[in-house]
């Protein structure tokens, strides 16, 4: 007869399996076990498909970052006083003839969130960067020297390999600007940063196999899994060469996500108890709006702007909006602008400060006509003074 079988004998991802022969009143209990959990590789391209092109949790907190962060203009500074028409701002303005410049910042922080790394190539035409390029993190590997500095980086596209030198932008010759490396805090690296997705690979890992798993039993009727029971009805147990035949047919026909509920023809003595728990006993959606949460608490993104349930840590969306600015959003943009300042003032040969323009920012509109507010209200300041508190 055909029962409903669904039994996870052996590893299902490449874990050792884990089972039970036992013989109990004459009769065989194969009892199914778990396999060894299996995680997913931290590299820029194992996080960026089980990451932001498979999961849409990590997908949309991917982009809200870089796009939000990238929407921000700025501005050139030297000595406080703004420069109009700067060459610098122009540059990041229109880094490159096929990017824009919200286009080019969006790609450069989403490596940063991808890879914990960002690499930016000037090309200089006579004496001036005239061209801004973003290389891929995954295609770029540092060279280190005797003292163990970087001294070099190796780019390969393909077959195509060169090295390009690290050191002082205006110390270059023509044609090559240096190359400039953004990077997050890795505690135990020296050389690479490391990638806010990376620690929440268990969060990521756990929402995607939930996200296969109930794909899988949807797919196969939703039949749980339990054990196989051997009970003859004149005694003994199964013989050696069975026992295997039964084990290599569970683990070709009936094991994996991909064969979930699939129905088990049995033999002679052979008998299904339904030992699984429904999605709803093993509560796989509190299970996935955890790890969900998980995952945007890595990238610091209230999980309220992403829609997930659970999080009432702020009071309404708009304070939770000006939170994401206030600590995730401007800070990766201020440290950014500061290392753009320092790579551009050796290119240019001369000192410039980009800020990053806060007016510009919609998500801080309510704080700066508070601030306006303030200011104009306030009679024991000067006009000079005024303008100084609001950036001017």
């Amino acid at each position: 007869m055909k029962l409903p079988f669904r039994l996870p004998w052996g590893s299902t991802a490449g874990g050792k399996a884990v089972s039970e022969a036992k013989a109990v009143g004459g009769g065989l209990s194969l009892v199914a076990g778990e396999g060894e959990a299996r995680w997913s590789g931290r590299s820029y391209a194992s996080l960026s498909r089980e990451g932001f092109m498979k999961n849409p949790v990590a997908h949309r907190t991917v982009r809200l970052v870089a796009e939000a962060a990238a929407a921000i203009p700025w501005l050139a500074y030297r000595d406080g006083r703004e420069l109009e028409d700067h060459p610098a701002a122009a540059l990041v303005g229109r880094p490159n003839a096929r990017m824009g410049g919200a286009d080019f910042f969006e790609a450069l922080y989403g490596h940063l969130l991808l890879a914990g790394n960002a690499y930016v190539e000037a090309l200089v035409v006579g004496q001036r960067p005239a061209e801004l390029h973003l290389l891929r993190p995954d295609r770029v590997a540092v060279v280190a020297g005797a003292d163990g500095w970087p001294e070099a980086y190796d780019y390969r596209a393909g077959t195509a390999r060169r090295r390009i030198p690290a050191g002082d932008p205006s110390s270059t010759t023509t044609g090559g600007g240096g190359l400039l490396h953004l990077k997050l805090f890795h505690p135990l690296d020296d050389h690479l940063g490391f990638p806010p997705l990376a620690a929440a690979q268990v969060a990521l890992d756990l929402h995607n196999a939930a996200a296969r798993w109930n794909k899988a039993l949807l797919d196969n009727s939703a039949r749980p899994s339990g054990a196989l029971v051997y009970q003859p009805k004149e005694g003994g147990n199964l013989s050696a060469d069975q026992y295997q035949r039964l084990k290599v047919e569970l683990d070709e026909g009936y094991s994996g996500p991909i064969r979930a509920g699939r129905p088990l023809l049995l033999e002679g003595g052979l008998d299904w108890k339904s030992m699984g728990l429904s999605p709803k006993d093993m509560d796989f959606v509190e299970a996935r709006n955890g790890a969900a949460r998980d995952i945007a608490l890595a990238f610091g993104v209230p999980p309220m702007l992403l829609g997930i349930p659970g999080d009432n840590t702020y009071a309404n969306y708009q304070e939770a909006n000006r939170a994401f600015y206030r600590l995730t959003v401007l800070p990766l943009v201020a440290r950014t602008a500061a290392s753009f300042s320092g790579f551009l003032s050796g290119l240019f040969g001369e000192a410039v400060d980009l800020v990053p323009d806060l007016d510009q920012v919609a998500g801080l509109s309510a704080e700066r006509d508070a601030l306006w507010a303030r200011l104009g209200a306030a009679d024991f300041l000067t006009e000079e003074e005024k303008r100084r508190a609001v950036g001017y």
